[in-house]
């Protein structure tokens, strides 16, 4: 099993703490302009509930909190899913950018490199770049999770 070193699970926890307490509103969308990008720039907070919430086609739902280009220049985009028991959110892949999730509730199996992991609540998942990933629902209740992705979402296989 890899573990995240010291410095990523600082970061994890920074990103994830935001979160603990506060929300954000769903952003624009990212487009093919750079010009045209959310800027994340301002600090805020908004209610949970108010949040967008999408339908999937695996009955789950997912609601967008946040996504743009930070100062620093990092695209950051933030969502929470609701993953129902026995289901996939979608087939093992890998992509450029990183993701980092943070487990509400539920009971999940990590695919890390073809390699099942348990995951439950109060954990934390690592998605390194490229690194072929994936996530199921090992429970017998619905799983909650948010996902923290760092970095331009383009598919490299």
């Amino acid at each position: 099993m890899n573990h995240m070193n010291r410095r990523e699970a600082c970061l994890a926890v920074a990103a994830l703490a935001v979160l603990g307490g506060k929300t954000f509103p769903a952003q624009a969308e990212r487009t093919n302009d750079p010009e045209k990008e959310n800027l994340l720039s301002n600090s805020e907070t908004f209610c949970f509930d108010h949040l967008p919430v999408t339908d999937l086609p695996d009955g789950g739902t997912m609601r967008k909190v946040l996504s743009g280009v930070l100062v620093t220049g990092e695209y950051v985009e933030v969502h929470e899913t609701m993953l129902p028991p026995g289901k996939m959110p979608h087939p093992p892949h890998r992509h450029r950018n990183s993701e980092i999730l943070y487990i509400r509730e539920g009971k999940l199996e990590f695919l890390n490199d073809g390699k099942p992991e348990p995951v439950g609540r109060g954990g934390v998942v690592f998605a390194a770049s490229n690194v072929l990933h994936g996530l199921k629902n090992v429970g017998d209740t619905s799983a909650t999770y948010f996902v923290v992705a760092i970095g331009r979402p383009t598919a490299s296989s």
